[in-house]
């Protein structure tokens, strides 16, 4: 075996292992990561709301068979830094940005659950050449119909009277479905209520008054939406901003997709992210729409 040989397979072979780390932040708050699997494009994923690198574990596997794959905890969620004092989606992207400098990536597709859509698209912002594609997931649903800061702050105002209290009514309220595994949804509930109340209401806030059509706007890679029918994703709106825009609808599940029936995201997630490999290498993309039973 030759040297130069010898020497790519034992870099091929250290991208491979698992890798567990700390990364700093723009403003120097420390970022947890976990790393495993080779390959480009890269994929990133980012979680929601009160939640963590975690919730893509029944996910990760799937792609790091052929991709490298690199999940986060945002800061102030999981084992990251909770010293931020702007908890902006601005902030998150420098978080996503600071991984992809550690682990020296070129070449990324971002995925990001619901609040991690604008962290996403705020990320590609920064840092625009190496982003190939972007899939938000259950997420910028309708970028023509943002609530008002004040809409915001009243609705948020039970969250600062109790904050698990709110946590509790708005995932049962609005996130799941009535046939969602009962259990499933104390384990989501009981997750959100361990958030920093302060933390968690700031980067609520910010996400929803995030203008994500101006973002969508600066974006030019492929970007495909894979969201629940629980409510209505308005691609008309999308791609008003962004003409690339397409979007796949999973049938049959609340907001949190990879949860409720991970065999069929990953799935759905997988042509999703195939197609975009093939379209950066000159192969037609995938079209749009609902899948099919």
């Amino acid at each position: 075996m030759s040297l130069h040989l010898a020497i790519l397979l034992s870099l091929a072979a250290s991208s491979a292992t698992p890798t567990d780390g700390f990364v700093s932040s723009r403003d120097g708050v420390r970022i947890a990561y976990h790393a495993e699997g080779s390959g480009s494009p890269a994929i990133v994923f980012v979680h929601c709301w009160a939640c963590d690198r975690h919730l893509w574990d029944k996910v990760v596997p799937e792609f790091a068979a052929r991709h490298r794959v690199a999940t986060l905890d945002l800061a102030g969620h999981g084992s990251s830094g909770r010293g931020r004092k702007a908890w902006t989606m601005e902030a998150y992207g420098d978080d996503v940005n600071a991984v992809a400098d550690a682990l020296k990536i070129d070449h990324a597709i971002l995925v990001g659950h619901s609040m991690g859509g604008p962290v996403i698209l705020a990320a590609t912002v920064k840092m625009p050449a190496r982003v190939v594609g972007l899939v938000p997931v259950d997420t910028l649903l309708d970028v023509s119909d943002s609530p008002t800061a004040a809409q915001t702050d009243e609705f948020l105002k039970p969250f600062r009277v109790d904050f698990k209290e709110a946590c509790a009514g708005f995932i049962r309220k609005y996130m799941v479905l009535p046939t969602t595994d009962p259990g499933l949804v104390d384990q989501i509930v009981a997750k959100t209520q361990e958030a920093p109340p302060e933390a968690a209401i700031a980067s609520l806030r910010s996400a929803w008054l995030f203008d994500a059509a101006r973002a969508l706007s600066a974006v030019k890679v492929p970007i495909h939406a894979l969201n629940a029918d629980h409510y209505p994703t308005n691609l008309a709106a999308e791609r008003k901003v962004a003409p690339q825009f397409e979007a796949t609808l999973m049938t049959g599940v609340g907001h949190y997709l990879m949860l409720e029936d991970p065999t069929r995201f990953t799935a759905l997630l997988k042509g999703i992210v195939d197609s975009m490999v093939g379209a950066s290498r000159g192969a037609p993309a995938a079209p749009s729409g609902a899948e099919r039973p």
